[in-house]
């Protein structure tokens, strides 16, 4: 990694922030980079997507993140493991031994509000007064759950795909993101009129048992259309076309789509986890599957974006040791983690993209929260899908928005 200097921090922290009596702990771990002779920079924090991911390491071009050469520019950048992911006390199969309750107690404590408190921990451990914040997709709510409690320590916000609901509940937003993936699903097959046949012919394959993974795993219907996800991401209907292109009784096919599909094994917390993410002051109940549309209950061929089901927790061999988990969360009462008028208080400053074309992170109500953050200005494109800081120069536009700066 030529060019780069690297520190590695780890912080033994409280695992439950709110309550000093408890003195369980975890470890969370963060990599401090910078170019050689920047490491007086200012920091700019990353706070990555998810939940349930790691950040990204610091390979540098062209392997690195796309957007770390031009924050790298003015900044040292700080890649934090949130905890629970990578290196931070990691959520792992094995935690399961100690039994669903306990396990699902402990990601309780692993929310946004929680993230927040290491990153203070983190930015006084560094000695930084305040630091800059560029957060992807839920990396974005955490920065909204961090202007509710602690905007004095930031400079500026940079939020990608990331502007969340602060009220609105999980019924609301799944909705809303079923309505996009109809309309993600109508423009696909306007464009490969053909594959609407084979996605048929393929659901009534998996409905039939006919679609047998290489670890097992014998595919629904549902986790089937689960692979148009890929369609809220920039090159995304790539992989989707070539998926559809290819035998489904061929080996290739079967390990495509292994890939292709969503909440997988290697992150449980992403799909245990998911639905709490918007869920300030509610329980998930397992949202989206209790609001899916009557149109993609008949329709096999409309795609799904981050839409889990509980079906999953039977059929999925990598989440089947998580059901127990799983279904004890979706009962939780989880407390509201923003604060609307601090947010209007917090005077922050900065700039977020929104994408016209989430599927993820609806733009209706991005720009509901948007209005909360006057001094924090929008670019609001159709240039890019919801992974745009990884495909595109938007971190660029959003420092010369952020700027006053005209965006080309």
């Amino acid at each position: 990694m030529p060019g780069l200097v690297i520190e590695e921090h780890t912080l033994t922290v409280p695992l439950v922030w709110t309550d000093p009596a408890d003195d369980r702990t975890i470890d969370v771990f963060a990599s401090v980079v910078s170019r050689e002779g920047g490491e007086h920079l200012p920091c700019l924090l990353f706070l990555q997507g998810g939940p349930g991911h790691e950040a990204p390491r610091a390979f540098g071009s062209p392997t690195g993140p796309a957007w770390l050469d031009a924050a790298l520019a003015e900044h040292r950048v700080v890649l934090l493991d949130q905890r629970g992911t990578g290196r931070s006390t990691p959520v792992a199969d094995e935690h399961l031994e100690s039994g669903a309750d306990a396990v699902a107690e402990h990601l309780t404590h692993l929310r946004a509000d929680s993230i927040v408190r290491d990153c203070e921990a983190l930015r006084q451990h560094l000695g930084t007064e305040t630091w800059s914040v560029l957060g992807q997709s839920f990396g974005g709510f955490t920065t909204l759950a961090y202007l509710s409690t602690d905007a004095d320590a930031l400079d500026r916000v940079y939020i990608t795909g990331g502007l969340s609901t602060i009220d609105r509940s999980p019924d609301e937003v799944y909705a809303l993101c079923y309505d996009k993936m109809r309309e993600a699903s109508e423009r696909y097959y306007r464009r490969f009129p053909e594959h609407r046949d084979r996605m048929r012919r393929l659901a009534d394959r998996a409905a039939a048992g006919g679609i047998v993974l290489p670890d097992g795993e014998v595919v629904s219907v549902s986790r089937l259309r689960s692979v148009g996800s890929a369609l809220g991401t920039d090159h995304g209907w790539q992989a989707v076309w070539s998926l559809l292109e290819l035998d489904p009784a061929s080996n290739a096919f079967r390990h495509d789509l292994a890939a292709a599909m969503p909440f997988g094994g290697r992150n449980p917390l992403y799909f245990v986890f998911h639905e709490s993410s918007y869920a300030s002051g509610h329980a998930t109940r397992w949202s989206a599957e209790r609001v899916e549309p009557s149109d993609f209950a008949e329709d096999p061929t409309l795609f799904t974006g981050e839409h889990i089901r509980r079906e999953w927790t039977r059929t999925v061999p990598a989440l089947r040791p998580w059901r127990d988990v799983a279904l004890t969360l979706a009962e939780h009462e989880w407390p509201a983690i923003y604060d609307r008028g601090a947010l209007l208080r917090s005077d922050a400053q900065g700039a977020a993209a929104v994408y016209v074309n989430d599927v993820y992170v609806p733009l209706e109500f991005s720009l509901e929260t948007a209005r909360l953050l006057p001094g924090v200005r929008t670019w609001v494109t159709s240039e890019h899908e919801h992974n745009g800081l990884r495909t595109g120069p938007v971190l660029e536009r959003l420092v010369d928005l952020a700027r006053g700066r005209r965006v080309r």
